[in-house]
């Protein structure tokens, strides 16, 4: 087994902090990648990975992403990601989450946890039993809730302002968006996206939620299979990482690439790629900033909503920035916004 250090994804890492319980079956892996603007934050994935090499990957992507994720956004927060193995239908419990609290707890303060794929806010509040370094709880006692509908309000921004750059368009009126997992962000933007008109097409693995998007908002199920060569304006990832590959790229007719998944391109070069079939690409860590904007908020105990959505309506100023340097430079989008997130964090 390669060591973390010769790690493909590993990025000089503050942190890799691995968690065993063996009494509730507790496995995790905890990766701060950043501490240069303050305590790193992000969120708690718990997956079925096939083995530790996958989640270790994951989380050391994840982490990074993190870290130049809230230095675009601005917050006070470093870089940090969690993993849990495990499957999140079968194999939880409160016991192994007061066992993930307690392995936040010892780390005093440098990881700020929230919850993401495969996490809940009932998950967050086992956690918290454990720790107070915990946030996206309940709103009742003050905090901010699940930061998905704002993840998605964030993301439904960026479309608009991608849009905007690349087909003209000042409303989304007629633009056909294709977007992939209908999840707690992906049917929220499905929601927003409708509402503003635009013609929506998405794809799932769940019935249920295929059933619940079809119900509510009259979008067009497409299979998974084909979601990527979809013929719309705009191609929106809101599940899993790494969708934006050698086999995809030249699969996809929208000219817009702009979503609420995290580490969409599988490799860098991918970037680059995109814009050689003139593809748009909006850095997934700029557009789906707004959870972790949600949650920052939480974090001094004075949660205000209308602060929060303030500051998460300065993201497409951020992405405009992004796209007048790529456009007067020549260099890919995900190049121009690394740049500015290393020159902020020290690196």
């Amino acid at each position: 087994m390669t060591s973390v250090f010769e790690a493909e994804d590993f990025d000089n890492h503050e942190v890799v902090h691995f968690v065993n319980d063996k009494k509730t079956g507790l496995k995790a892996i905890i990766a701060l990648h950043s501490t240069h603007l303050g305590p790193a934050g992000g969120g708690i994935r718990m997956q079925p990975y096939e083995n530790s090499q996958a989640a270790l990957k994951d989380v050391l992507r994840l982490s990074k992403g993190m870290s130049y994720k809230n230095a675009l956004a601005g917050i006070e927060l470093g870089g940090g990601k969690s993993v849990i193995i495990g499957n999140p239908k079968t194999d939880k419990s409160p016991e192994l989450f007061h066992a993930f609290g307690q392995a936040i707890a010892d780390l005093g303060g440098k990881y700020i946890a929230a919850e993401d794929v495969g996490t809940t806010l009932k998950d967050m509040e086992y956690i918290s039993q454990k720790t107070k370094y915990v946030f996206g709880r309940d709103p009742k006692d003050g905090f901010g809730g699940d930061p998905s509908p704002m993840t998605a309000y964030g993301v439904f921004l960026s479309l608009k302002e991608s849009v905007k750059h690349k087909l003209g368009a000042t409303d989304l009126k007629g633009i056909k968006v294709a977007v992939q997992g209908a999840g707690a962000v992906g049917k929220n933007l499905i929601k927003q996206l409708v509402e503003a008109g635009a013609k929506v097409c998405f794809t799932d693995v769940d019935v249920d939620r295929i059933a619940a998007v079809q119900n509510e908002f009259g979008a067009e199920f497409v299979a998974l299979d084909d979601i990527i060569s979809a013929d719309v304006d705009v191609f929106a990832p809101c599940a899993l990482g790494a969708v934006l590959n050698d086999t995809s790229i030249p699969q996809l007719k929208a000219k817009v690439v702009c979503g609420a998944a995290n580490n969409q391109l599988a490799k860098d070069v991918h970037g680059v790629k995109l814009v050689e079939h003139d593809i748009l690409y909006a850095p997934d860590y700029v557009a789906n900033a707004a959870g972790i904007i949600n949650v920052f908020y939480e974090i001094d105990g004075q949660y205000d909503v209308k602060k929060v959505m303030a500051h998460i309506e300065k993201i497409p100023h951020t992405l405009s920035e992004i796209f007048k340097i790529a456009d007067e430079t020549g260099q890919p989008t995900a190049l121009v916004a690394d740049e500015m997130a290393r020159n902020k964090i020290g690196r």
